[in-house]
């Protein structure tokens, strides 16, 4: 087979350069027109048409190949030549119209979008405003004072349910708006004094000195740097030993609470970090406050040494401190995409009833990045959801003393 249209036929002996049209591939077929067929069909007076001949005298069948491609040519649509559509424009069919200016629709002045609501601010003004009324620049005490100095111990002992957490950002809001307040960080840990970026390293004068060796509050005591109205008494590693080393001491469950009537000024909070145990620190604290606050991670552990914490602060009020109450109870790291969170809130809203506030502190990260850099939430991320809640906390915290006040601290 060739590609220019014509090939050999194996039934007849041409040479190779006698080809063969595809449309004439039968043997009564000649290229010169002498073929039996080829003289039936032709005009008595026509002689014989060379192979090459012009394209004028062209054969019947030709003619018909041509007829019917002019048929076809005219079933495809054209495009119109520039003569035909000068003619058409020129011919007047109907009176111009002239166009009439386009005018907008008229909008009512009271639609709103329901994307824009009138009520809605966008996300970055609402968290402005949240962290404007957070930080209060304006120094205006917002939040009610006590009447009398609220001395809260902050225990639970169970461990990462949230209790420095709860004790700095209380403490930072409180602070923030106009309160006194006094941290006193009794874990050996010292991670309150982290979060408050006051210096506890080996050394310092800390709450050690004041349990063992009877070292004034006021001396040991240090202004936190940035929160106007706001002191910390920080932990070092020396009160790891300090149990035991209370342990041959007289009246040793009431040190700090003779530590803390002995401050010669006066404070609208006093907040105790607890350690996660129920050893004699704790037992100083229990001793010392006139509250308790317990923070409840949404989770069944926290749930499960809820009743001898309960336990033990009955036995504090009975032997030790009758004044002694469980005031606050804050639930921390809370979920909402989870059950068990709402069935552990459940409960502890059943079995302790208004004692458990209506603010509730979700988990968020920013209230764990805070203290890598020395911050509270409060003022690494005023904004934020962490930051918001615990403001919320703090002045629940603040109205339930101002309609309850309680007494003055020994």
């Amino acid at each position: 087979m060739h590609d220019d249209g014509r090939y050999d036929d194996p039934r007849t002996n041409r040479s190779a350069n006698d080809h063969v049209s595809r449309e004439t591939s039968y043997p009564a077929w000649s290229p010169d027109g002498s073929g039996p067929e080829q003289q039936a069909i032709r005009p008595p007076d026509s002689v014989p048409r060379p192979v090459n001949a012009p394209s004028e005298a062209r054969s019947a069948t030709t003619r018909r190949n041509t007829t019917a491609s002019a048929r076809f040519e005219q079933a495809v649509p054209q495009q119109p030549t520039p003569d035909a559509v000068r003619d058409a424009t020129a011919a007047p069919d109907a009176p111009a119209v002239p166009a009439e200016p386009y005018e907008a629709a008229p909008v009512d002045p009271s639609y709103v979008s329901r994307e824009t609501a009138e009520d809605d601010d966008p996300p970055l003004a609402m968290e402005a405003m949240r962290a404007v009324q957070i930080l209060n620049p304006s120094g205006e005490v917002t939040m009610p004072r006590p009447e009398r100095t609220r001395v809260m111990c902050v225990a639970n002992q169970k461990g990462g349910v949230g209790k420095t957490t709860t004790t700095v950002n209380l403490a930072v809001a409180l602070a923030l708006h106009g309160n006194r307040v006094l941290v006193v960080d009794l874990d050996p840990q010292g991670n309150a004094s982290t979060g408050l970026n006051v210096p506890h390293h080996t050394g310092v004068p800390d709450v050690y000195d004041c349990l063992i060796n009877s070292v004034p509050l006021e001396e040991v005591a240090q202004a936190v740097e940035g929160i106007p109205n706001l002191w910390c008494v920080p932990a070092t590693i020396d009160l790891a030993g300090a149990e035991i080393e209370l342990v041959s001491v007289v009246a040793r469950e009431s040190r700090l609470a003779r530590a803390i009537a002995a401050y010669p000024g006066h404070f609208d909070y006093v907040f105790i970090d607890c350690p996660p145990s129920l050893g004699l620190l704790t037992v100083n604290a229990l001793v010392a406050a006139q509250e308790v606050l317990i923070p409840i991670q949404c989770e069944y552990y926290a749930l499960e040494g809820l009743n001898q914490l309960i336990n033990n602060i009955n036995l504090v009020r009975q032997h030790l401190n009758p004044r002694l109450e469980v005031s606050t109870i804050l639930l921390t790291m809370y979920d909402r995409r989870t059950r068990l969170a709402d069935a552990v809130e459940q409960d502890v809203r059943n079995h302790f009833g208004d004692k458990v506030l209506q603010a509730v502190i979700p988990r968020n990260v920013r209230v764990s990045e805070a203290p890598s850099y020395g911050q509270s939430v409060m003022t690494y991320d005023p904004g934020s959801r962490g930051a918001t809640s615990y403001f919320e906390a703090a002045q629940e915290i603040a109205e339930r003393g101002v309609k309850e006040p309680v007494g003055r601290n020994a």
